[in-house]
């Protein structure tokens, strides 16, 4: 049996409402297109009646497959899971609120198909409230452009095309779902943007709201350290330490220089000798976390056969 061509990925977290609907729209899209495809729903421990309702779904339509997991883990873990066991060459991710249009789906796989790959879909007329939500999510995609260099307007939305290798290539944890074309720009991959629609939510409860954006804007930190220092932690903790180090002896020298030239009172300028020596100390101690930093990284790249390289394309002679 051949391995279907699209696979589309769905979590689900309480959302028994919208599973009949969502499933008859994509399988209706799926076909019209005329390529082989699976669904994979994940169940991401929903306490309502969404894994029954999934499974429904299953009895009725060949091509569905799902995974319950065993408590909510959150829907990077959710995609993860259905990630892992996606076999088709175009995998695309969405969310199963009823908040994504499975009508986009065809530009989607036109965009992989014309050599993009990563086609990232892009909100652009939001029905969302302006104030709690469209608002907070322009300053945050803003500011993700910024520090990742993804030159993209909308990070937030899940709705986005991978090819199969470039999605497998990146792990997430946590909530870096919504940066997967930054995580995976590391391999050079070419990221497309398509506008999409963004239908009115019509049953169950939003799980994002205002008081999102801080875990938004401590993710791209995360993210900005990833980018930059993932193979190298030394050169960011470095640059730290050799700040506090050289500050501390900068203070040292001057307090010196002060005392034996021009009869400082150091007894009196005891506070600032010793904030200067703890500087000093701070710095010290931020490189050799680095060190050690560096030596966790080497071990769990050698350890793990991770390479610091993505190959796109590959041709070689026996």
């Amino acid at each position: 049996m051949m391995d279907p061509y699209v696979s589309m990925v769905v979590p689900f977290y309480n959302e028994e409402g919208c599973i009949e609907e969502l499933t008859g729209s994509l399988v209706e899209v799926l076909e019209r297109t005329g390529l082989d495809y699976e669904i994979i729903y994940v169940d991401d421990g929903s306490t309502d009646g969404t894994f029954e309702a999934l499974e429904k779904a299953f009895l009725k339509y060949k091509k569905i497959k799902i995974f319950r997991l065993g408590k909510n883990y959150g829907q990077s873990a959710a995609l993860s899971a259905g990630i892992d066991n996606a076999l088709g060459e175009i995998i695309i991710l969405m969310d199963g609120d009823l908040q994504h249009d499975p009508e986009d789906i065809p530009q989607f796989i036109a965009g992989i198909k014309e050599g993009c790959d990563i086609v990232s879909g892009w909100r652009k007329h939001r029905s969302d409230d302006l104030l709690s939500r469209r608002i907070p999510s322009r300053a945050a995609n803003w500011i993700a452009s910024r520090i990742s260099g993804v030159k993209i307007h909308d990070f937030g939305t899940t709705f986005k095309a991978y090819r199969r290798e470039i999605l497998k290539s990146v792990r997430l944890y946590n909530n870096l779902h919504r940066f997967i074309p930054a995580l995976a720009s590391w391999t050079g991959a070419r990221i497309c943007e398509i506008e999409i629609n963004s239908p009115k939510r019509k049953s169950g409860k939003s799980k994002y709201g205002i008081s999102r954006t801080l875990v938004v804007a401590l993710d791209l930190i995360t993210i900005n350290f990833l980018l930059k220092y993932k193979s190298s932690p030394l050169q960011f903790l470095g640059k730290i330490g050799l700040l506090f180090s050289g500050a501390g002896f900068l203070g040292i020298l001057l307090l010196s220089a002060g005392w034996l030239f021009f009869g400082l009172d150091m007894t009196a300028n005891r506070g600032t000798l010793l904030l200067a020596a703890l500087a000093v100390i701070i710095g010290i101690q931020f490189i050799t976390s680095g060190l050690v930093a560096e030596l966790t990284c080497r071990t769990y790249y050698e350890t793990q056969d991770k390479k610091l390289y993505y190959i796109k394309t590959q041709k070689t002679r026996e």
